[in-house]
């Protein structure tokens, strides 16, 4: 069934079984139910009836599900209880031979966390923004002005994987005519090995991230050799935090900075355009006003949640909302649920870009572990819709979008589109 389009009513079938399915059945986590956007009624429910929520038997193995908002907040600033360490597990659902566990500043825990974090954090000051905004804007609009008209085309490899791949690039100061390597490498990294996955086997996955490790150990002993520069290469191969990784922490961080950097920001871009192709009164309203943008993308963000969750695992017995959890648990928070919580979010099953408070959404975490990047992404979203809004009456969607098999990565493969001649 994967990778096939469903009839509305299978669809709506698998939607239904939410309803009837006993709670101790429930495995939220199961990615086919992402892939066929099914996922959404299981959260209701359990926000409703089961907000701390056991699964005993899933492909992962066992874990709680986190899914009320201010829960998942709670969980999220807890480190004394709540570990990210990649030596427990790391940050997804799913778990990592021991011996293939990389670690990277996102799995560590407070006070090894800060001082990585800290050597990236200036490419994401405001001045440094200013500076990359120029060129978003010069690379989306030859992007834009690229496009094919009066036919068919798939809006996430000509725009949102390009866009986002030439900013990665930029930000590694990585070869050009090699960008699309980011891509396949941020790809990999999530993807889930298997008949439906990108590789079929975890060691075909492991031998492209090596691939991916000899590429950038190149380019770092170039940056080594040089004199400090404004790209993460660099900052890393020369802050006092980050220039002595060992091998495991520097492909961490890598891939780290390549999916933050690509599958964020991309399935935003995408979501973007179907959530406005979805809601057409939306469309019109910021056709007509676009200094809605300023509350159209944060939105956008909320209403996509392109992570679908963060994991932590438990390093003593705590007992949260009645349940008791035992030490070395897995702790699933749900952001994609936390997102649509009525009490903590008015009207959240509703897209609307004039939202009195937008940036009330967990997308980008919560805490020490809010995303680096936030601010870079909001913009690279902003400035798209920007340049589209000045060339575009309208983009349609003309087919079904094809989802990612992931529970993580909550994203889309391919998105039809068509724009008038």
């Amino acid at each position: 069934m994967h990778g096939t389009i469903e009839s509305a009513a299978t669809l709506d079938a698998l939607r239904a079984r939410a309803t009837s399915l006993p709670l101790e059945q429930f495995d939220p986590g199961d990615p086919e139910l992402f892939r066929t956007d099914t996922f959404w009624p299981y959260f209701d429910r359990l926000r409703r009836e089961d907000p701390v929520h056991y699964c005993k038997n899933s492909m992962f193995g066992p874990y709680w599900s986190v899914t009320r908002y201010n829960d998942i907040m709670e969980i999220e600033t807890n480190h004394s209880v709540f570990s990210s360490a990649s030596s427990l597990g790391g940050i997804t659902i799913r778990d990592i031979d021991p011996d293939l566990r990389r670690e990277s500043f996102i799995s560590m825990d407070p006070p090894r966390h800060a001082a990585q974090r800290k050597t990236v954090a200036p490419m994401f000051t405001p001045t440094h923004l200013d500076n990359l905004a120029l060129n978003i804007r010069k690379r989306s609009a030859e992007c834009l002005d690229n496009l094919p008209r009066g036919e068919m085309f798939d809006w996430v490899d000509r725009v949102s994987i390009e866009l986002t791949t030439q900013m990665l690039a930029g930000l590694f100061d990585f070869p050009w005519e090699d960008r699309r390597k980011l891509t396949r490498w941020s790809d990999i990294a999530t993807t889930i090995p298997g008949p439906d996955g990108l590789v079929a086997t975890e060691d075909e996955r492991q031998a492209e991230l090596t691939e991916c490790a000899a590429y950038f150990s190149r380019l770092w002993k170039e940056r080594i050799a040089q004199p400090p520069k404004s790209d993460l290469l660099s900052m890393m191969a020369h802050g006092t935090a980050t220039r002595d990784m060992d091998a495991k922490n520097f492909l961490g961080n890598l891939i780290l900075l390549i999916v933050g950097g690509n599958d964020t920001t991309r399935n935003t871009m995408s979501g973007s355009l179907l959530a406005l192709s979805q809601h057409p009164e939306q469309y019109r309203k910021l056709r007509q006003n676009p200094d809605l943008l300023d509350s159209f993308v944060p939105e956008v963000i909320r209403w996509q949640t392109p992570l679908a969750h963060m994991r932590r695992t438990a390093l003593s017995d705590f007992e949260f909302r009645g349940k008791q959890i035992k030490k070395g648990d897995k702790v699933v928070m749900w952001y994609v649920s936390g997102n649509r919580d009525e009490a903590a979010i008015e009207k959240p099953y509703d897209f609307i870009i004039d939202r009195a408070r937008p940036r009330t959404h967990l997308s980008f975490g919560f805490g020490i572990h809010r995303c680096v990047g936030l601010r870079l992404a909001e913009l690279q979203l902003r400035i798209i819709w920007e340049e589209i809004l000045k060339r575009f009456d309208h983009i349609d969607v003309v087919g079904e979008p094809k989802r990612v098999y992931s529970s993580f990565v909550k994203g889309l493969e391919e998105l039809p589109v068509k724009i008038a001649a």
